[in-house]
């Protein structure tokens, strides 16, 4: 046991041996650990503080994190109960947290995920942007012309790999600046955009009105600092084509889909259309969906890729027999595998097995069960832990740090299922009991 007068002279020896170490080594090695264990170094020594908070390695560190998945489960009614938003976070092994999201809100709806940055859409008059790993978030105005019918759908966040500036994206319904016309409430000629740093909503018009509708129903996704949504081409053979923005030119194209068109069954009802992200790459997903149930997906599902955005040349990926109940997004695969909720309220990930595109699901493994939240409303994001920093837009906005960055409570619905156990325990005793009396 070390003595008290000893205790100084050890700790000199500690920080002689620290401050001894090649600034690079430290750098490689750190650039190794996960982020909840440098946020415990940043305290130990001023060199170690200084490498960590170095813009320069956050960004070498958020390129080797590796990747996850975020589920997340909007706020939800069921008989009057109310349930709060929830979201997990899904490992490179296929195992889920077992801690509540810190940074989400009971009432918040996730419109975004970008470089471990969150983005929030509050039913408060603010956007918040937050780091899941570090705890930290920032609260941003809602643009002042979002209307009355404003949703968190008509959102987007991203990020452009060269210029490093975070930007979100507002879908402005038409009506909203005084244009009110009763058939085009669902289109928008307007788009938002917020750049972090900034302290304003620019407005950006669009070159025609696209349908809003389009974006509400299909969503909307960022692949290297490139936004894409479906809107309306009724003389096309999809009836769609894909709107890009490009997040450092702000400026718009536009991407034809496939001319062959999708084969429909005769037992399906209309089909519907999904832009989502699979392996880095654009992609649309494409399925007939009950004529009762406008959610609910039946026949084949179709996968199609852009393999070449200049050309607009698209390629049939998958063609999944027996294809799940729903379809989350934006990103809808992690590896060799998808994550697809299904009608009894369950999560599962799948591999996809076939030969060429013709494909069916296989290898099935249940991750949970998440009732009562609807599988028609979850969404699916690539997510990263990062040390990306939000202090740095603290003009722009309110800047809340974590009061303890350890110890996250446990998972919602993990509580429910403790006190699911209890009941169905006393229901035991009781159903036993009755029994018992019944035999006597």
């Amino acid at each position: 046991m070390v003595s008290e007068e000893n205790q100084p002279k050890k700790q000199r020896n500690e920080e002689c041996f620290i401050n001894c170490l090649p600034g690079d080594l430290i750098e490689q090695i750190f650039l190794r650990l996960p982020v909840s264990t440098l946020l415990r170094c940043i305290d130990v020594c001023k060199q170690w503080h200084k490498i960590i908070r170095d813009p320069q390695f956050v960004a070498s560190h958020l390129q080797h994190a590796p990747h996850c998945v975020l589920v997340f489960f909007p706020q939800e009614s069921v008989s009057g109960e109310p349930y709060p938003a929830d979201a997990i976070v899904i490992d490179g092994a296929w195992s889920h947290s077992k801690y509540a999201v810190p940074v989400i809100g009971p009432d918040d709806f996730l419109c975004g995920s970008c470089n471990g940055l969150l983005c929030l859409y509050t039913k408060t008059s603010t956007i918040k942007i937050a780091n899941l790993a570090t705890g930290e978030h920032l609260h941003l105005e809602k643009p002042v012309k979002s209307s009355r019918g404003d949703h968190f759908l008509f959102y987007s966040f991203g990020c452009h790999p060269s210029t490093k500036e975070y930007k979100i994206i507002h879908f402005l319904a038409d009506h909203v600046e005084g244009r009110y016309r009763p058939h085009d409430d669902n289109k928008f000629s307007v788009i938002q955009v917020y750049t972090l740093g900034d302290e304003k909503w620019r407005d950006i018009r669009t070159p025609e009105a696209l349908s809003l509708n389009c974006v509400k129903n299909s969503g909307a996704i960022n692949v290297d600092g490139i936004m894409y949504w479906l809107t309306e081409d009724m003389v096309a053979s999809w009836q769609h084509a894909v709107m890009t923005f490009d997040l450092n030119e702000e400026s718009f194209a536009r991407i034809e889909l496939p001319a062959v068109a999708p084969e429909d069954c005769a037992n399906g009802g209309p089909r519907r259309y999904w832009i989502r992200e699979i392996d880095g790459k654009i992609s649309i997903a494409t399925a007939q969906t009950y004529p009762s149930q406008p959610r609910r997906l039946v026949g084949d599902l179709q996968i199609w890729t852009l393999d070449n955005k200049a050309e607009q040349r698209w390629s049939q990926k998958y063609n999944i027999q027996y294809p799940p109940d729903y379809i989350p997004g934006p990103n809808l695969g992690h590896g060799d595998k998808i994550i697809l909720p299904s009608f009894g309220c369950s999560l599962y990930s799948y591999e996809l097995l076939g030969e060429n595109f013709r494909t069916k699901l296989g290898k099935m493994a249940k991750l949970l069960d998440f009732s009562p939240y609807k599988p028609g409303n979850v969404k699916s994001y690539i997510f990263v832990k990062s040390l990306v920093r939000l202090d740095v837009y603290k003009n722009a906005g309110i800047v809340r740090r974590p009061k303890q960055r350890q110890g996250w409570e446990l998972k919602k619905w993990e509580t429910w299922e403790q006190e699911l156990s209890k009941n169905e325990k006393s229901w035991s005793v009781v159903h036993k009991g009755e029994h018992d009396g019944n035999v006597r």
